[in-house]
């Protein structure tokens, strides 16, 4: 498979998964079913175009945190390099009473903090030490504060 029909893929799974979210009130099934859910709008590194991006995500010591796992991918995430160039993000965040909508600002976590919160991510969804097991990178870790 070219990097080109990968990328294709990963939007048209993205997109049936952001589809599914907005159609019932941030529910999904598949792979993200019962997981808190998120869906993360970035402004492209390079093309500087909106980028949509479901993802898991932890209410951690009062902090909205998001994993760049990849699955254990050898390579970050596009929405990391993405919040790495821009922090400045929109979210749709599934919540108990349905999906709350707002801006954010992306903080990636430096290393001491990285370390004291991925044990509490690792405790609610153990399938994050396996990712990083199959990774020589350093997965990281961001806060997402409203505003």
């Amino acid at each position: 498979m070219t990097e080109t029909s990968d990328t294709e893929t990963v939007k048209s799974f993205n997109t049936a998964i952001a589809d599914e979210f907005r159609a019932n009130g941030g529910k999904v099934g598949g792979p993200f079913e019962g997981a808190k859910l998120l869906l993360l709008t970035t402004t492209g590194a390079k093309s500087g175009q909106s980028r949509l991006s479901p993802l898991a995500y932890f209410d951690i010591d009062g902090k909205l945190i998001i994993l760049g796992s990849f699955a254990g991918s050898p390579k970050d995430p596009a929405w990391v390099h993405n919040l790495r160039a821009n922090p400045q993000a929109h979210l749709e965040v599934a919540t108990d009473s349905g999906v709350d909508t707002y801006d954010a600002t992306a903080r990636e976590l430096p290393p001491a903090e990285r370390e004291a919160i991925l044990p509490k991510v690792v405790a609610a969804a153990p399938v994050f030490a396996e990712y990083q097991s199959k990774t020589s990178r350093v997965i990281p870790l961001f806060e997402l504060r409203r505003g």
